[in-house]
């Protein structure tokens, strides 16, 4: 009985925190794209920093309703690893020393809704279960 609370509280932990992480996710991506909060517009088609305000915008937004989560999130992360290594990497070693910690950060945490999925409380679980429904 005890396993099947803490299993129901992993769910809802999961689905917090991939909602929390999606939606500050897609807010950098509404700050590149269309220049909110102060940030500066990015022209339109603009390399590379055009196509990952998109990726943060379409695929932070998938992965926040749980909607192709798993190759969202794999994208996202991609993008993030790419932004640290290319960006933040070459001006020093460690993180803290290059201002990388929310490109590694994203970059972890997207892959671990990648690899978990999004959990029964997202669009992919919803439906899975009219899927399964229709089967019977």
């Amino acid at each position: 009985m005890a396993q099947d609370v803490w299993d129901r509280v992993g769910e809802v932990v999961l689905a917090v925190t991939r909602v929390v992480v999606s939606f500050l996710f897609v807010l950098h991506g509404v700050a590149i794209l269309f220049g909110a909060f102060n940030a500066g517009h990015t022209p339109v088609g603009h390399w590379p920093t055009w196509w990952a305000g998109l990726i943060h915008l379409v695929g932070g937004l998938l992965v926040l309703i749980g909607l192709g989560t798993r190759p969202a999130a794999l994208i996202c992360s991609g993008a993030m690893a790419f932004a640290y290594f290319t960006v933040h990497q070459p001006r020093g070693l460690f993180p803290l020393q290059n201002y990388g910690e929310a490109a590694a950060l994203y970059s972890w945490f997207f892959l671990l809704f990648a690899a978990m999925g999004a959990g029964p409380y997202s669009v992919d679980a919803l439906l899975h279960r009219a899927r399964r429904a229709r089967a019977r």
